[in-house]
């Protein structure tokens, strides 16, 4: 077994999970429409790929050191030959990553949700033929002639 390795696939399984975390905080935001909260999370994804794709990247030059491809079938190859740890590792860090592709998919059909939602909500407006502002720039409420019911 190869603890640096080991180590290694142990800080990856890591940052997944803290991507999962986020990807999670995404949803609820995106459910309960806090969309300022977006760019935020955002942001923090970005690091975190980042980051994802830097410990890829070390990964793979650690399997070329131990005489293994750089790629998926190089590091089943260096699991299998590290023994039964190593094996767990690799293992939980795959579903890890299963995890986040499943929630990066859930999240992005509920950011297409509500595009189309909104995409939908403006050609309403737009094909009813009201203007939404007034030559002054005020939002116009209602339809009609602008005087009150109350108004008598």
């Amino acid at each position: 077994m190869n603890a640096r390795l080991l180590s290694h696939l142990a800080e990856e399984r890591d940052v997944v999970q803290t991507f999962l975390e986020l990807l999670d905080q995404e949803a609820e935001a995106l459910v309960h429409g806090n969309f300022t909260q977006l760019p935020a999370l955002s942001e923090r994804k970005a690091q975190i790929a980042d980051r994802l794709a830097l410990l890829d990247s070390e990964r793979e030059r650690q399997q070329v050191a131990l005489g293994f491809p750089p790629d998926h079938d190089g590091a089943n190859a260096a699991a299998l030959a590290g023994g039964e740890n190593l094996q767990r590792a690799w293992q939980e860090l795959l579903e890890c990553a299963a995890q986040a592709r499943e929630r990066n998919h859930r999240n992005g059909v509920l950011i297409h949700t509500h595009l189309d939602y909104t995409r939908q909500s403006i050609n309403f407006l737009r094909a009813s033929g009201q203007s939404l502002y007034g030559s002054d720039g005020q939002h116009k409420v209602g339809i009609g002639n602008g005087n009150s019911i109350a108004a008598g």
